[in-house]
């Protein structure tokens, strides 16, 4: 009992270490996006500084990483009778691991699409217009806005690359797992609903109509079309944006929604982890 109480703490621990850590590194970092500081004197330093900060970001993810395993995998030895152990229990089993794995992984890919991280321009040649080695890349240590910097460049063929912007991938990972946790939980819920144990339809698949806060901008565009240029880009950066803002508590909140309809009246999961 007292180890399982010591890795849940251990487990929050960690949690709540990497998530200060990448706020801190965002923040320190930006004193360096001043142009003014940003001399060829400082270039070495101000490069060795932006390797740390992924370096430390990276063990950042990690860390969550390490604790959320730690909390989840106690939650459900403990098997207690609060909302975040029915979530615990609830996408523990084999089934909701793959269920997870695939929209983490495909949600991840579809984010990287929308956010221009992974970026597709047949229409330029990446050797011809900006004169890249292909393949290669490089990392931009300066300049722009707080969390845009520093900024990974890669070619890897003339039409293909990608952008690595720090607020991006923290976002990208973010909300990749919470869709995943959200299609799990909603996953199990629908077929406890199929078993007409008092699991609504509408319960069921609440996890699954907001699993996609990217799509809004997605589908804008095939809507509008392309003719407005420069302008609906910015439109529809602005509105993805904003979609994401609002759609991360709400990924946050939904689980616990769907925890409560798997739930018994004597408090325990209808879900059996070890199915």
């Amino acid at each position: 009992m007292e180890t399982q109480k010591s890795n849940i703490h251990s487990g929050k621990k960690l949690i709540v270490l990497g998530f200060t850590t990448i706020v801190v590194i965002f923040i320190m970092y930006a004193r360096y996006q001043n142009s003014e500081t940003f001399t060829p004197d400082a270039m070495d330093s101000i490069q060795r500084i932006a390797y740390g900060f992924y370096i430390v970001l990276l063990v950042s993810f990690g860390a969550i990483t390490y604790g959320i395993y730690l909390y989840h995998g106690n939650k459900v030895m403990k098997k207690g009778k609060d909302l975040i152990t029915i979530i615990a229990l609830t996408t523990w089993n084999t089934k909701s691991k793959k269920i997870f794995v695939l929209a983490f992984v495909g949600y991840g890919i579809f984010f990287s699409l929308v956010s221009g991280t992974l970026v597709y321009q047949p229409e330029v040649n990446f050797a011809i217009h900006y004169g890249a080695k292909i393949p290669s890349g490089f990392l931009s240590p300066c300049c722009d806005e707080i969390g845009y910097m520093p900024k990974i460049i890669v070619y890897l063929t003339e039409h293909i690359g990608l952008q690595i912007i720090p607020i991006n991938l923290v976002l990208q990972i973010t909300v990749s797992y919470l869709v995943g946790l959200n299609a799990a939980i909603a996953a199990s819920a629908y077929s406890i609903s199929k078993k007409g144990r008092g699991m609504s339809s509408i319960g069921a698949v609440t996890g699954l109509f907001i699993a996609c806060p990217t799509c809004a901008g997605a589908f804008s565009s095939i809507f509008i079309g392309t003719a407005s240029g420069i302008a609906l880009s910015i439109a529809l950066t602005q509105l993805q944006t904003l979609f994401i803002a609002i759609s991360i508590p709400v990924l946050v909140v939904t689980p616990f929604v769907m925890a409560r309809r798997l739930r018994n009246s004597d408090g325990s999961c209808k879900i059996d982890p070890t199915k």
